[in-house]
């Protein structure tokens, strides 16, 4: 096992949002071994036998650390850490019963969590109960069976997540590691600040492909490691000494959170038919709807990719956090610093968010589809933007036996639109033939998720959900 200071830490507490993300639930805070007790009780019966038990609370706990660790929630302007939606995450109910054999195994392993062999990230353990639902990961019941046969928890989670797999025990207790290292990082440095470094970059690379990637992700500061600083530096005009001094750590961080986040913008929280590009009417404080869902969308793009303005949930609430930000932008921009959405503030909001859309590299994209260009296509469209789409749709087309493969000419005629029939009724959207940004996020999200499950072994980063995929 690798030494003890190189290991994410095993938070002592968990924010828990109760309900979906983007509802109204509220937030718990709760010790982490009382999150694993509560969660473990509520997932899996007393009665298993005993290494089946073990086996699936540990894909519990890293499940929980993976979504810590990657910031998953965060990332997308929440203040919580996990959520009880068993539809993606676990299930968690504040004062439920906990059962004492579950209590006392939860006491014995809430400190440890599987990770793949020469990585310190916790490993994503996606599960489902195996009956109802199955996936790419473990089955609940399924553990059952292997248990009766006289596997241990170990080879159990080895049948289900691989050969490559080890159990970290004992894992030292504090909270997750953000700020910049006290001594800059360089060749020779070890230790769980560089670990994050190494993760972080490699997330990156996936969207800006020349920087190498580091493997393995061991918290030792080496060669492969100093090429990546070097070529992130170079990307974002830092000083390339391979250092990672305060700029670069805070850059680092800043990129991450971003790229993170790009591909998930395009769907989160939309609910709305069309994203509208005409200036709909003055917005401010207390007023809900459509295109404060619209407006909100918009702030969110335009903030992930400006420093010092961070994203907010897209609900159609025009509340505290949505009147901080559209201040913001207008203190950015100019404007006069209203809190009010008049015209011009509007107009010049979407005017910077088809302008970060249209600036960002292709290499930004690599593996990941386009947030929503900004004007629906429909029959009689042609030019890149249609070309995209339809690559897009061909990869669909490769999942689902309902879509058809089309031409990728750029030219949204018969074929397209059929296509994109079949894709709206598929998914329930309004059979229009019409790609809107709810159309275009669908399409999108799903695009994301095929190319991930393609790219990526489960585990390394967020990508797949408990109960089926997204």
């Amino acid at each position: 096992m690798a030494n003890a200071a190189i290991l994410p830490t095993i938070p002592e507490t968990v924010r828990v949002h109760i309900g979906p993300a983007g509802s109204n639930g509220e937030i718990v805070e709760v010790s982490f071994l009382d999150y694993v007790r509560n969660v473990a009780s509520n997932e899996i019966y007393p009665t298993w036998p005993e290494q089946a038990l073990i086996a699936n609370i540990l894909a519990q706990i890293s499940f929980a650390l993976n979504r810590i660790y990657t910031e998953y929630y965060p990332s997308r302007g929440y203040d919580f850490d996990i959520t009880s939606d068993t539809t993606v995450d676990q299930s968690f109910q504040n004062n439920s019963t906990v059962y004492e054999n579950i209590a006392d195994l939860s006491d014995r392993f809430f400190n440890s969590y599987i990770r793949r062999k020469g990585n310190v990230l916790p490993l994503f353990a996606q599960y489902c109960d195996g009956i109802n639902s199955t996936c790419a990961g473990l089955s609940q019941w399924g553990t059952v069976s292997l248990a009766d046969e006289g596997l241990g928890y170990l080879d159990i989670l080895k049948n289900y997540y691989g050969e490559d797999i080890e159990l970290v025990s004992n894992a030292p207790i504090g909270s997750p590691q953000d700020s910049a290292p006290v001594s800059p990082l360089r060749i020779g440095s070890s230790g769980n600040e560089v670990a994050i470094i190494q993760t972080r970059l490699n997330r990156i690379s996936a969207n800006y492909p020349s920087i190498p990637k580091i493997y393995p992700t061991d918290g030792i500061y080496g060669p492969e490691t100093e090429r990546a600083v070097r070529k992130f530096q170079e990307i974002f005009s830092l000083a390339q000494d391979g250092i990672v001094g305060d700029a670069t750590w805070y850059k680092v961080r800043s990129v991450y959170n971003a790229v993170k986040r790009l591909n998930e913008l395009i769907s989160e929280g939309l609910t709305f038919d069309e994203v509208a590009l005409q200036y709909p009417e003055d917005l401010r404080v207390g007023q809900t709807g459509v295109y404060v869902s619209i407006l909100q969308y918009y702030l969110n793009v335009v903030a992930t990719f400006t420093d010092g303005l961070a994203p907010i949930p897209i609900n159609g609430v025009f509340g505290e956090q949505t009147d901080a930000l559209v201040r913001s932008f207008q203190r950015n921009s100019g404007l006069p610093e209203t809190g009010i959405v008049d015209e011009e503030t509007w107009n010049r909001l979407y005017d910077a968010y088809v302008g970060i859309v249209e600036s960002l590299p292709p290499s930004a994209f690599d593996g990941i589809a386009r947030p929503f260009p900004g004007t629906p296509l429909r029959i009689g469209f042609s030019g890149d933007d249609v070309r995209e789409l339809q690559s897009y749709i061909n990869v669909l087309s490769t999942a689902y036996d309902e879509i058809p493969s089309i031409a990728e000419d750029g030219i949204f005629g018969e074929n397209t639109r059929d296509a994109v029939y079949a894709i709206q009724a598929l998914f329930n959207l309004t059979v229009d033939g019409s790609v809107d940004a709810i159309t275009w996020a669908v399409i999108a999200d799903t695009y994301d998720n095929i190319v991930k499950g393609n790219q990526r072994s489960p585990g390394q980063y967020p990508g797949y959900e408990i109960g089926g995929d997204v």
